[in-house]
């Protein structure tokens, strides 16, 4: 009988992996890494890693301070490596919004809704309509599940395995 290990990657330890394929063609699936897809992006660049229809889960690397976000409906953000501030706003004025997903915004004027501090492993509510920014003191990994929008950057020839 063969024996599994399961091993939980980070930003700085983490196998590539593949797909094997028993009598299929690579190209008819999507496979990438998370850790190295967030080892290699700039600070904030939400880079898709899974779509199903509109939905999508983005990697992100998190460093530094982002700049505000929002979104017409809920999200959420999981912390797969490190540990990220969450800081929530409910902005006095519904910024407009050109489409579905995440769209960058100016600094809200509004109630702040608090602050959540995701560690590996932990998930947070980013709620439909209030503005969020992250913070990392350290470079840290997450996804975040949403919908497709104009700040999903789609880089599928540089992530996925493909033969």
């Amino acid at each position: 009988m063969t024996r599994y290990q399961t091993r939980f990657g980070s930003l700085t330890d983490f196998d590539k992996g593949r797909v094997e394929l028993v009598d299929d063609n690579p190209k008819n699936y999507v496979f990438s890494n998370v850790f190295e897809v967030c080892s290699a992006a700039r600070p904030y660049e939400r880079i898709a890693v899974a779509k199903n229809f509109e939905y999508v889960i983005e990697a992100a690397r998190a460093e530094g301070t982002s700049g505000w976000f929002t979104a017409d409906h809920d999200e959420f953000a999981l912390c797969m490596d490190g540990e990220i501030e969450v800081h929530l706003v409910m902005p006095n004025r519904k910024p407009p919004l050109s489409g579905k997903g995440a769209h960058g915004i100016d600094e809200p004027d509004g109630r702040k809704m608090g602050r959540l501090t995701l560690r590996r492993g932990h998930m947070g509510l980013l709620p439909r309509g209030a503005a969020y920014r992250f913070h990392a003191d350290k470079p840290s990994a997450m996804m975040i599940q949403t919908i497709e929008g104009p700040l999903t950057v789609q880089k599928w020839t540089e992530i996925c395995q493909t033969a």
